[in-house]
């Protein structure tokens, strides 16, 4: 990074994940290619199917993995020294995308013997590892992650040279061989999200492990690795440790040796429902567990004491930036975490015996969490009241407040944020006339029903999303948000109509979803001229578009009624940009050939229609992608004049077209044998 080589990206992670992105310059990625165009070889984008001799990396996008024919294009490239998959961080991790591999696993052992780095991540038709893996003596790193392996063969022990091993999010992955402490030059092993519960025997002899993902406390077992043998590490980055309730003398836990190591990252887990017999033994075990003044990011969950050390709060941990503190079902109050001077996130929930947040919480000092940006409630089924303290958050952006019975109202001074998030508060009440709220930009109102609309004037208000909340609100006031971009309202039950009089030169997405009571939409075209996405569903009562047209600069659509699908025919005009339309719920059992959609149309998704038997669509030529999806009863595709122009075609559960696209003697498989990109599932 200070060669500029990389540059941090400004992507976020997922949810309260924090996850670092980076990137290389196009000019910087230009020089790296041409310095090694004859060593690198990535599929689909170098030198086509031909493999030269002098290749000594092999990379590929699992999305093209169909364009590589197995290991034919590999046979030449003998002195091959990485194989790598190219996947998008985060997406395998949540099981919506995997690939298969042509190559046999047996092939490609016996035949690239000067491997150094390997990886099938993400290949989850990988079940088993063959023993001649012991063959590759030159292995440097090995990734597993997110495959479907059970066990791991004896032989891996054999790789004496072995660095880096990744096995996260192997989910059937049981235990380690009983060699496995012979790896002696290993550095990282993570294996975070897999069926282990134990660390491996003689762990103590990795005495040049850096890096590990987990530690299993267990005093049951002889062989079994102690704390002692994890405080003779050099650790550095990120440890979690489990099963923290067995750590029983906490002199054990100070053998541990946390306080000098250079860990970034800590996670302390007790069992969720384990019963101390002592609380203030527990909180002897966690005092001796201090990280050092290094650390950036700790979780403590499901802690049995009544008290947090010292150390958690004084700001003996000067760097911490990030604090969660999940089911610490024992603890009667909060400690004073607003001393943590460089804290920028904080989460805490599952604190059942927590009725009133007070003074105790912020602290002694003249201002409290003077950093803090990000702050998060959940599931505290006791907490009824909130004191917040007037020199109190001075950076606070966002605030989640997530499923509190009980909780009846939050401070006005709070409520100065960008982002506010309240879901399941059946008691929240927000006042009408709340003061300071200028500068919030995004509000969401999920499941609590008391909550209403505000009725003053939100300037910078951008986005809002309330969904089975405001009860009490017959007719939404635009007006009142001159500069909201997207406004979401799902499954608000008195809802009738938007109100709006004057042209809103902002809006460009509106979703009004199972609102049964809504009865009409908005001149869209004269009101909402900004207007690009629309999504009318579920909501019975309106049955047609205004009077006024339809907006011009509409590009995606999503409809569940057939009337206002026909309506569209008299709305539309030929200047229309309309791209994308997505159609759901619709209790139909043939698609309507009288219903007449613009050329403009690329894009056509039909999902949750039970009832669907035949699509009679015609003059949509120039339809490039289609997507099918849950409608059950759907028996063939269209004629195949509307497939032809058609390069992306996706089914997910239809399954009767499922078997007719299959099947070799389907009378469809000839209609897609042109499309590129085809996705059954």
């Amino acid at each position: 990074m200070s060669r500029s080589f990389f540059q941090q990206s400004n992507r976020e992670g997922y949810g309260t994940i924090l996850i670092r992105h980076f990137m290389m310059h196009d000019l910087l990625n230009d020089l790296a290619k041409y310095v090694c165009k004859d060593f690198c070889f990535r599929l689909k984008f170098d030198k086509g199917q031909c493999i030269p001799k002098a290749t000594r990396h092999f990379l590929f996008a699992v999305n093209d993995v169909r364009c590589f024919d197995g290991l034919g294009s590999l046979i030449d490239a003998k002195r091959l020294r990485s194989f790598l998959p190219i996947t998008e961080i985060g997406r395998t991790y949540f099981g919506d995308f995997y690939w298969q591999f042509k190559v046999s696993i047996y092939d490609l052992f016996s035949n690239f013997k000067f491997l150094r780095v390997l990886s099938f991540y993400g290949c989850l038709s990988l079940k088993e590892v063959p023993n001649s893996i012991g063959d590759l003596r030159h292995l440097h790193s090995l990734d597993l992650s997110c495959t479907m392996i059970q066990k791991l063969p004896d032989s891996i022990c054999l790789l004496y040279n072995l660095l880096i091993l990744k096995l996260s999010f192997c989910g059937q992955l049981k235990e380690l061989p009983s060699n496995f402490h012979k790896l002696t030059k290993l550095r990282c092993l993570e294996f975070e999200c897999t069926s282990l519960t134990k660390t491996p025997m003689h762990f103590g002899e990795l005495k040049n492990l850096q890096v590990l993902s987990t530690f299993f406390v267990d005093r049951n077992s002889e062989l079994s690795t102690t704390t002692k043998q994890l405080g003779g590490l050099n650790l550095h980055g990120s440890l979690s440790i489990n099963e923290v309730q067995k750590i029983v003398n906490p002199l054990d836990a100070l053998e541990a040796n946390l306080k000098n190591k250079q860990l970034v990252v800590l996670d302390l887990n007790w069992k969720f429902d384990h019963i101390p017999n002592d609380t203030r033994n527990e909180k002897k075990v966690l005092e001796n567990l201090q990280p050092s003044k290094h650390l950036e990011r700790l979780s403590i969950r499901s802690y049995c004491g009544t008290q947090f050390p010292s150390w958690v709060f004084d700001n003996s941990l000067s760097n911490l930036v990030f604090l969660r503190l999940e089911d610490c079902k024992y603890c009667q109050c909060l400690p004073p975490l607003g001393l943590l001077s460089s804290l920028n996130t904080l989460i805490i929930g599952g604190f059942d015996g927590i009725v009133r947040i007070g003074a105790e919480f912020y602290g002694s000092s003249s201002s409290s969490f003077v950093s803090l940006e990000r702050l998060e409630f959940w599931n505290m089924k006791e907490w009824e009241e909130w004191e917040c303290k007037t020199t109190s958050f001075p950076r606070l952006q966002h605030l989640y407040v997530y499923k509190y019975p009980k909780l009846k109202g939050l401070s006005e001074q709070l409520l100065h944020l960008k982002k506010l998030f309240i879901v399941a508060c059946n008691k929240l009440i927000i006042s009408k006339n709340s003061k300071d709220t200028s500068s919030l930009e995004f509000l969401s109102i999920n499941a609590c029903p008391r909550v209403i609309t505000p009725v003053t004037h939100y300037n910078f208000l951008e986005q809002i999303e309330i969904d089975c909340s405001c009860h009490s609100v017959i007719i939404f006031p635009l007006d009142f948000f001159p500069k909201l971009r997207a406004l979401e309202l799902r499954r608000c039950q008195k809802l009738r109509r938007i109100s709006q009089e004057y042209a809103h030169n902002r809006l460009n997405k509106l979703t009004i979803n199972d609102c049964p009571q809504f009865e009409s939409l908005p001149n869209i075209q004269i009101l909402l001229p900004f207007l690009t996405e629309l999504q009318i569903i579920n909501c019975p009562r309106v049955e047609m578009f205004p009077n006024g047209g339809f907006p011009p600069n509409i590009k995606d659509l999503s409809l569940s009624s057939l009337k206002l699908i026909t309506s569209l025919r008299e709305t539309l005009d030929s200047n229309t940009c309309l791209q994308s339309l997505v159609i759901e719920n619709m209790d139909v059992e043939y698609f309507p050939d009288e219903v007449l959609l613009p050329r403009s149309l690329t894009f056509l998704e039909i999902r949750n229609c039970q009832n669907l038997k035949k699509m009679e669509y015609k003059g949509l030529c120039l339809l490039s992608s289609l997507l099918l999806s849950n409608c059950p009863n759907l028996q063939c595709l269209p004629e195949e004049g509307l497939l032809k122009s058609i390069s992306s075609l996706q089914i997910w559960k239809c399954p009767l077209l499922k078997e007719r696209c299959k099947n070799p003697e389907g009378e469809d498989l000839g209609k897609i044998a042109h499309i590129q990109k085809l996705e059954i599932w």
